[in-house]
């Protein structure tokens, strides 16, 4: 592009300028249009990265309601499943048979929920006949005994004989008949109890000619009375035996007992029977105390507790609980079984109990034996039955999930299981007991480790198996320890056995009415379930008992009278 002359007059030049001016104020303007419009857009682009920004934080707070939402559908999908599993176990512990066995044949194991006298009747006398079979022992196999048991030839026999009339004794051909034998069948029958009275005869002498003014003595003598155990009552000790046995053994309560004999005739109240229970208890103190340094000085000590209800306690309420322990321990051929009333489950009251044993403590997975435990003279030993207890409770809620795992343990406990069984069969002592489990129960035990450890990293804690498996993992250092000597068991069933018979009777007579009546009720089951233990009848026991408990002396008798130095044939 040229360039264009300019004018040499002044004026055109300023015009030119003027016009130059003019332009470049119009090219500002539209400058400045332009820049408004950018500023404008600008503001507008940041106005909508402000909309996206908010945007996006609120789909962010949105995607975080979300996965909290789903948080808590998982949590609650979680409590339901641990709901629903609680509901099926429940049902299955009011609907569905107790027993931890497994089961047989459809139906084997239906209890009747009728009256098992109308379901008898309605089987044939052979099924009836059949119960009674006994089992003959076949190498390989057992072979069942057809017939009824004989009766004891322990019991008295009255004979009645039936014999043909006399003219039928003669042959046809004029004969007399021979007898050549006799048939003969026996049948049961009972005596009810017979209530006589026990007349204590003491004649009184006196001289007629002096009355006595000779000597210093008595005008009047007699013959002591023997020592008795209640010398006010009227109670005897056979009475006192019967009436200990009804409650301690059947779980009858006074009231009944108090009924049946009024049914007899006899008027003896609740508060009188409770009152020679209380006198007699108290009067076995001695014999308590040498059962305590018996159970102390043996090799092993089961022990449980569970709840009683006693009122009057100092400072409770009547609805507290407070609790019965339990411990089995001794000579394990003659053991020892002692009941102690506490109202606490502290673990004060396990060391009371235990006092300066050494030896192995045997227990379930209760906290308050912990610290027992931990002492350097005892050995804790876990039960293997509430390992397996936990897992048998995940079976029973049906769950298709978990009850693989779970039916896995208990298949792998089993076999176990048999294998005590077989060495109960075949009479091994210890020492094989011992060599038997660290060849072949050890690696069951490995393998039932091995599945723990791998399934409880993928089950939920709070789930009824993961709650079988934590509690499994909790014990195994303590359950593993029955591998090391073969006196031990694997479960603490002796324990749980021995406390049965109160919490049947508890069923009953439902609570005590004192800590004093707890106190007494505790010495006489210890005194039962040590006899019974011992292989003692326990109505004999306590009659030779209270017989001979008035005429101890010292320690010497009185360990007499302790069921460990009864035989059999004694009581």
């Amino acid at each position: 592009m040229k360039d264009t002359p300019l004018p040499d007059d002044i004026a055109s030049l300023k015009l030119i300028i003027a016009k130059q001016n003019a332009i470049l104020a119009d090219r500002e303007m539209v400058v400045a249009d332009y820049e408004g419009f950018v500023e404008e857009h600008e503001a507008i682009v940041a106005g909508y990265e402000d909309v996206i920004a908010e945007h996006e934080a609120t789909v962010i707070d949105y995607e975080n309601i979300i996965a909290d939402k789903e948080s808590i559908i998982a949590d609650r999908d979680q409590l339901v499943a641990q709901l629903e599993e609680q509901v099926s176990l429940l049902k299955a512990l009011q609907f569905v048979a107790s027993s931890e066995k497994s089961k047989g044949t459809q139906g084997e194991d239906q209890y009747s929920l009728f009256d098992e006298a109308s379901l008898i009747t309605e089987q044939p006398e052979s099924a009836i006949e059949e119960s009674n079979e006994e089992s003959n022992e076949v190498s390989g196999h057992s072979r069942r005994k057809k017939g009824r048991r004989p009766i004891s030839e322990a019991y008295p026999r009255v004979e009645v004989v039936h014999d043909i009339p006399e003219e039928d004794k003669v042959c046809p051909c004029g004969c007399t008949l021979t007898h050549i034998g006799e048939e003969v069948s026996e049948k049961l029958d009972i005596v009810p109890q017979k209530i006589q009275v026990i007349r204590h005869i003491r004649p009184k002498y006196a001289c007629r000619s002096c009355e006595g003014v000779e000597d210093d003595g008595p005008t009047v003598k007699t013959a002591p009375m023997p020592p008795q155990l209640i010398p006010q009552g009227i109670v005897t000790p056979g009475l006192l035996a019967y009436i200990l046995t009804n409650k301690f053994v059947d779980g009858l309560p006074f009231y009944r007992q108090s009924s049946m004999f009024e049914r007899l005739g006899v008027d003896l109240s609740r508060a009188t029977m409770s009152g020679w229970t209380l006198r007699a208890a108290e009067a076995c103190n001695p014999l308590l105390d040498l059962l305590y340094e018996q159970i102390r000085s043996g090799p092993i000590i089961n022990m449980d507790e569970t709840t009683v209800q006693v009122l009057k306690e100092p400072g409770r309420k009547n609805t507290s609980k407070s609790y019965m322990w339990v411990a089995r321990g001794g000579d394990p051929e003659r053991p020892v079984v002692i009941f102690h009333y506490d109202p606490g489950r502290g673990g004060k009251v396990a060391e009371e109990i235990v006092g300066n044993f050494r030896g192995f403590l045997q227990t379930d997975g209760y906290i308050g034996y912990k610290a027992l435990g931990e002492r350097e003279e005892i050995k804790h030993v876990g039960c293997m039955v509430h390992v397996r207890r936990k897992f048998h409770d995940v079976i029973k809620t049906g769950s298709k999930k978990r009850s693989g795992t779970a039916q896995t343990i208990l298949n792998l406990i089993g076999k176990l299981y048999k294998l005590e069984k077989k060495a109960r069969e075949q009479l091994l002592d210890p020492d094989a007991v011992l060599a038997m489990r660290q060849e072949q129960a050890k690696p069951i035990m490995d393998k039932i480790k091995e599945q723990l450890d791998f399934r409880v990293k993928t089950t939920p804690p709070q789930s009824l198996l993961g709650k079988a498996i934590t509690y499994a993992l909790g014990q195994w250092e303590k359950v593993e320890v029955y591998l090391e000597d073969g006196r031990l068991q694997p479960d603490n069933n002796v324990a749980e056995n021995a406390i049965r018979p109160f919490v049947i009777g508890r069923k009953n007579w439902l609570f005590s009415g004192s800590p004093r009546g707890a106190k007494s009720s505790s010495a006489i089951y210890s005194l039962i379930e040590t006899a019974k233990a011992c292989g003692l009848n326990p109505y004999e026991y306590l009659l030779y008992l209270f017989e001979r408990l008035p005429h101890a002396k010292g320690e010497h008798d009185l360990k007499a009278l302790l069921p460990q130095a009864m035989s059999k044939n004694e009581s």
